[in-house]
């Protein structure tokens, strides 16, 4: 692993299911425990990005060794953190989020003990543990904007939990969580023909603040 990175050791506890049966084929194969994130220590952390289905610049999935996970494609990690300090580092290529959710569900392989994330800003950082969340949870994607929907809770709730590590306040996290209530009601509104209705209730802060209070129990 790359020792140029201080890394932030982010409590990443694994949610309950909470969309309907049938969404995942496999949820929680593999318990979610932590998710070890680096960011530059010489740049500042942006925390004003605003969250859109875009995805963010400066936030990669590095891995740990550079043999580990073969069958995962990859790519140099400097293409796309650059002026990171990156040399050779490999990272996930960010194109294959969706292929290395089914290839580490296919191997059985942690997705802890293969990578770790670096994100410089606080919308990478929500999109990184919106993807931890699928490398744990797999589903075949036949509903997407359910399957979606659960990894947004997921990565609001591990923000809340980390806030104090994070460096972010109660607004900041705030405004994140209106951010992603957007997104996800777009996910909805483009498959709607599909008789998909939005659930705005599994994304109001009170709902995901006592999933957080239950996870610290």
């Amino acid at each position: 692993m790359t020792r140029r990175f201080p890394l932030e050791s982010l409590a990443t506890p694994p949610l309950p299911r909470l969309v309907p049966e049938g969404v995942f084929d496999a949820f929680a194969w593999c318990a979610s425990e932590r998710l070890a994130w680096g960011r530059a220590p010489d740049r500042a952390f942006d925390r004003e990005r605003a969250i859109t289905s875009a995805n963010p610049p400066e936030m990669v999935f590095v891995f740990r060794e550079s043999d580990a996970a073969p069958y995962l494609p990859r790519e140099l990690a400097a293409l796309h953190a650059p002026g990171m300090g990156f040399v050779g580092e490999m990272a996930l290529a960010p194109w294959a989020i969706d292929d290395a959710t089914d290839a580490l569900y296919e191997h059985r392989a942690p997705p802890a003990d293969c990578l770790w994330l670096v994100a410089q800003s606080l919308a990478s950082l929500f999109w990184g543990l919106h993807d931890w969340a699928h490398f744990h949870n797999h589903g075949p994607f036949e509903r997407r904007a359910w399957t979606e929907l659960q990894c947004d809770v997921s990565a609001l709730a591990w923000l809340e939990v980390n806030r104090a590590a994070i460096g972010i306040d109660e607004a900041a996290w705030e405004r994140a969580r209106r951010e992603v209530v957007g997104v996800a009601e777009a996910r909805f509104e483009e498959e709607s023909e599909k008789g998909e209705t939005f659930d705005a209730s599994l994304l109001d802060a009170d709902r995901v603040h006592a999933i957080v209070a239950r996870l610290a129990r």
